[in-house]
């Protein structure tokens, strides 16, 4: 490697050891050194810095090649961007992608979002040169002005999973009240469990629990149906966890649909064998 006195074939390892096992800088130094490759904390930090600017080179190549196949096949490319902040009070990572390839063309955290700011994130893409078609992003204002202020002809769309999510508010709310309500039509389920456990077969105090299973006896009718309805209620239990994914998946609805369907699982088990008494 030009200027250096390692191969890139050290950097491809700095690399690895890096983003896929996530050493540190001190980590890497003493990796290098475990594998015969003498270095120093100082000179691993410059073999991780000189592997960022290879990569961010091979990706703006990887990037140009993939606008340029989105271009051809859908005569341009329609950009989108979104902000997530993780924690309140922190920075707010704003992501830049091409939504036919769903290729991420910026990244970057910022302090602040306002459209001057965006546009500065923006700006580099368009630059690129490659002809832009649409605009996709969710209701954040300074988001749309940004995009107005660089691209004023570009048709711009309402993020369609935010317009969904929007137009469902209504039916979210009223299925949030479903799942309450089913909830508290299965309060009974602990009785039933103290029931359960009653039935169920217990040694006597003092008493050695046999090391070979076979050797226990075989349980009564009465215990089978316990066993069997100690499955139904560990069931009934999974599904009251059930938070769905709204508005696509709707919680209150899974719930009433698992609800009914073992509810006719019992209906066709009790006839069977019989059942004790709830």
């Amino acid at each position: 490697m030009k200027h250096s006195s390692y191969g890139y074939d050290v950097l491809a390892l700095v690399g690895e050891l890096r983003f896929k096992h996530h050493l540190t800088v001190s980590e890497l130094a003493d990796a290098l050194n475990a594998r015969g490759i003498p270095t120093s904390e100082r000179h691993a930090q410059n073999l991780y810095e000189r592997y960022q600017v290879l990569l961010a080179a091979s990706l703006d190549d990887h990037v140009r090649k993939v606008l340029a196949e989105t271009t051809e096949q859908n005569g341009g490319i329609v950009l989108s961007m979104d902000g997530v902040q993780p924690e309140k009070g922190n920075e707010t990572l704003y992501v830049l992608r091409e939504v036919f390839s769903g290729t991420v063309l910026a990244a970057r955290n910022m302090k602040s979002g306002t459209a001057a700011e965006l546009q500065t994130l923006i700006l580099p893409v368009i630059e690129l040169g490659f002809p832009i078609v649409g605009i996709v992003s969710d209701g954040q204002h300074s988001i749309r002005l940004a995009f107005e202020g660089l691209l004023p002809d570009v048709p711009y769309q309402y993020c369609q999973y935010h317009y969904l999510k929007d137009i469902a508010k209504p039916i979210v709310d009223a299925d949030r009240k479903l799942k309450t309500e089913l909830k508290k039509s299965m309060r009974g389920i602990r009785d039933i469990e103290r029931k359960i456990e009653q039935m169920e077969p217990r040694a006597a105090e003092g008493e050695p629990v046999p090391a070979n299973p076979s050797a226990q006896q075989q349980p009564t009718a009465q215990q089978a149906e316990a066993q069997i309805a100690r499955k139904y209620i560990a069931a009934t239990r999974a599904l009251l966890l059930e938070d769905g994914d709204p508005p696509l998946r709707l919680p209150g609805m899974l719930i009433y649909e698992r609800a009914q369907a073992i509810q006719a699982s019992l209906a066709r088990c009790l006839p069977k064998k019989g059942a004790f008494d709830s």
